[in-house]
């Protein structure tokens, strides 16, 4: 296990590398001067416009600044934001958890749906109910977040007065008062995005359940008089997770991506709306800081999955 987690970091080394060299490039050939307003400021004069360049070695050339970067990132020092003065590697723990909170908390929703509605359906295919959950299931992957985001606003905020619809990371209350409020102005974002993915999930869990209901050993394992709920969850939930574990893995990193709307629309105060910001104000180091870390998640979440693999699947040996 342990030479198998060496290896695969290991490997993880060169791609980490490759995005980086991809991602710094494009970054530092877009259109965009960090610095344009101060160009266009007449009480700046030029000289010190070219001095702060100088000093930042945005004249430098691309393959000398990455090395530069490079360098400085395995020091720990993740770069200087021109927009928000302030170092980048600061400015993301600052906002990291709240989006942590909110996605957190969102994929917990998602698979609180998705695994009891998705496994009562397949094991009662056809049926009302299958059909009920599949129907709402494409009405819920269907609906993009910021349109059920404005509708749970326009309902549950402006409507019914029930829940804020902006979110603050400015609580003055303390203790529960303070978790309650938290808690409320969770609700809405981290009902958009859960419901969206436990329908995406509900549907393909229904289908990999199906798959696994009907092969062969299943059939013997209720010849020999096992109770059906100790069929369906030992043999057949365990072995259709497969799938649905390399689904969740490679979608976590999209999630991320996906929640900087989520974010937009209740104001959250996360990493996605930090991307945002930072890609108006061609802020380049929090840009480039934000897709690496996006990038170096898509390679964790997929060590996580082969991990799981082994644990779900006893036939499957780490080599």
């Amino acid at each position: 296990m342990s030479r198998y987690l060496l290896r695969r970091l290991l490997i993880a080394v060169p791609s980490l590398l490759g995005i980086s060299v991809i991602l710094f490039t494009v970054l530092a050939l877009a259109p965009g001067d960090p610095f344009e307003e101060l160009a266009t400021n007449p009480n700046v004069p030029p000289e010190v416009r070219e001095n702060l360049r100088a000093q930042f070695g945005l004249d430098d050339p691309v393959m000398v600044r990455y090395v530069r970067w490079l360098t400085a990132m395995f020091q720990g020092d993740w770069g200087f934001s021109f927009v928000s003065r302030v170092d980048v590697d600061t400015l993301i723990l600052q906002r990291l958890p709240e989006t942590l909170v909110v996605i957190g908390a969102s994929q917990i929703l998602a698979l609180l749906i998705a695994l009891p509605i998705g496994i009562f359906a397949a094991t009662r295919p056809y049926s009302i109910f299958d059909q009920v959950a599949n129907t709402l299931a494409f009405v819920g992957f269907s609906l993009p977040t910021f349109f059920t985001g404005i509708l749970f606003i326009l309902l549950f905020s402006i409507t019914l007065d029930w829940l804020p619809f902006v979110y603050r990371s400015d609580l003055d209350s303390t203790g529960w008062a303070w978790f309650w409020e938290q808690v409320r102005q969770s609700i809405m974002p981290v009902a958009v995005l859960g419901l969206y993915q436990g329908a995406t999930w509900t549907r393909f869990v229904r289908s990999a359940v199906l798959d696994v209901i009907r092969l062969d050993y299943v059939t013997t394992a209720r010849s020999k008089g096992l109770a059906e709920r100790i069929v369906i969850i030992k043999h057949v939930v365990r072995n259709a997770l497969i799938p649905v574990v390399t689904l969740v893995a490679l979608q976590m990193p999209a999630i991320f991506g996906g929640a900087i709307v989520t974010e937009q629309i209740f104001r959250v105060p996360g990493i996605g709306s930090l991307l945002i910001s930072a890609i108006l104000a061609n802020d380049t180091p929090v840009i480039m800081a934000v897709t690496f870390v996006f990038s170096c998640l898509v390679i964790l979440f997929n060590l996580i999955a082969d991990v799981l693999y082994g644990w779900l699947d006893p036939r499957i040996s780490f080599r």
